[in-house]
């Protein structure tokens, strides 16, 4: 069973796409987006999930740095994070969850309601 395209203002992961509907949620993830180094960490989870101190290394910023642009792109539903055990100690997995984003501006509801005024 197929579902349906979300029409409620929110951040709606679905099957490998991220659904962002309205302005506030468009803002948000829009937010995450807006970052050189965060673009370089999802250039680099695009090929697989990737531990936090490698992320570290490949785009030459501290773990500090990337832990903190990483938790601005979960906040947006865009990449998760685990733990696994590693040589020293347990590291921090990272992994990108969708592929593509789609961007509704107006959630479907408001602008048939403000459509339905303005024909008054």
């Amino acid at each position: 069973m197929e579902e349906s395209i979300p029409t409620k203002e929110g951040i709606y992961p679905r099957d490998g796409t991220l659904y962002v509907v309205g302005s506030r949620a468009i803002a948000k993830v829009s937010s995450a987006l807006a970052s050189e180094s965060r673009a370089k960490i999802l250039a680099i989870l695009q090929k697989g999930p990737t531990d936090l101190e490698d992320i570290a290394t490949l785009i030459n910023q501290s773990k500090a740095n990337v832990s903190s642009q990483i938790r601005k792109l979960e906040e947006a539903g865009i990449v998760r994070s685990h733990y696994v055990p590693g040589q020293r100690g347990i590291k921090k997995v990272v992994e990108l969850m969708i592929n593509k984003i789609v961007f509704m501006i107006t959630p479907e509801q408001e602008h048939s309601t403000s459509q339905t005024g303005s024909k008054s």
